[in-house]
């Protein structure tokens, strides 16, 4: 059986994407699942959370990419092969790291140049643009993964038009502000956009033996992030904006008619509302481990106790509920 891929994206940055990224991966893990976790943002976050300086200078030698994503599609931006196998740098028993490059953004040009060739039956064109989805389900059968989790770049690329056809889901990380909601009403016309002109091009693929992505990229909904909290509540400043995000996503993302309102605490399309828990961010970043793992010996002391006891309650929780929505089995 393939892994999952779940892409967690938003083309408005600042919502904690890739810290969510992170603890998920921890969590899955931590859950029983083997899991890749695939840095696939230029700006490399992921491979900075997971791994110390003195690592990523033996991983990012000057001119040297022959362990990150931007050596497994050199072959083809150079035009003399195909993808080569991913390097996974493991992160423990069940959790390995495809390593990000700040130079794949230098892949654009390519992608943005085959995209119209796909409707010309073009074999290479079709290789380019699943190399991602392809380089994925080698590392899915390198590492024996059942769930691969992919963070992405705020944008509206070409380069997230290829890692997001190679997805099988995608979550939506926001925060509860107006730059959030405007993110939405672009966000969904443009998967819906990028899924429809896939699925016109997949006809159009000439070689039988070559082996696609479907192209499924489907919401399964939102996680509202980054929030300050009085009382277990966000604070009213914010309330509105939470309130108006689930007609927002049914409308824009999910093109759905708008319907009888649904409460703000029962709407189908909300994961989860994460706390910040801005107390015990510093620590883990200290200690290079997510949240919910952090013990006395990292400084996880007194009131940081019950922090981290919440912290791994909220993010088991979202994770099962993922887990849940996309037909993950959990051991």
């Amino acid at each position: 059986m393939s892994a999952t891929l779940i892409a967690f994206f938003n083309n408005k940055g600042g919502v904690e994407k890739t810290s969510l990224v992170y603890h998920l991966a921890w969590m899955y893990a931590a859950l029983g699942l083997r899991v890749v976790a695939a840095d696939l943002d230029p700006q490399a976050n992921l491979t900075a959370a997971f791994l110390d300086e003195d690592r990523l200078e033996e991983l990012w030698p000057e001119g040297d990419h022959s362990k990150t994503i931007l050596n497994s599609i050199q072959p083809l931006m150079t035009g003399v092969g195909d993808i080569a196998e991913p390097y996974l740098e493991g992160i423990q028993d069940q959790l390995a790291l495809l390593i990000g490059d700040l130079g794949l953004s230098s892949f654009e040009d390519e992608l943005s140049a085959v995209w119209p060739l796909c409707l010309d039956g073009k074999e290479r064109a079709f290789r380019v643009i699943s190399a991602f989805w392809r380089i994925l389900q080698k590392a899915a059968v390198r590492y024996d993964a059942n769930l691969i989790l992919m963070d992405l770049g705020p944008n509206l690329g070409v380069l997230n038009r290829a890692v997001l056809i190679a997805a099988d889901y995608v979550v939506v990380p926001l925060s509860p502000d107006l730059f959030s909601l405007q993110g939405l009403r672009n966000l969904g016309p443009t998967l819906r956009r990028w899924r429809r002109e896939w699925q016109e091009r997949l006809a159009k693929n000439p070689a039988p033996d070559l082996k696609l992505p479907a192209g499924n990229m489907e919401p399964i909904g939102y996680i509202i992030l980054q929030h300050s909290v009085r009382l277990d509540r966000p604070v009213k400043a914010y309330d509105r904006w939470v309130a108006r995000i689930p007609e927002v996503y049914r409308s824009d993302v999910l093109d759905k008619p708008g319907g009888e309102k649904v409460a703000v605490e029962k709407t189908p399309y909300r994961l989860a509302l994460l706390k910040h828990y801005r107390s015990l961010m510093p620590l883990a970043q200290e200690a290079r481990k997510p949240m919910f793992d952090l013990k006395p010996a990292d400084g996880a002391i007194g009131a940081h106790v019950q922090a981290v006891h919440s912290a791994y309650q909220d993010f088991s929780a979202l994770a099962r509920e993922i887990a849940r929505r996309t037909g993950v089995a959990l051991p």
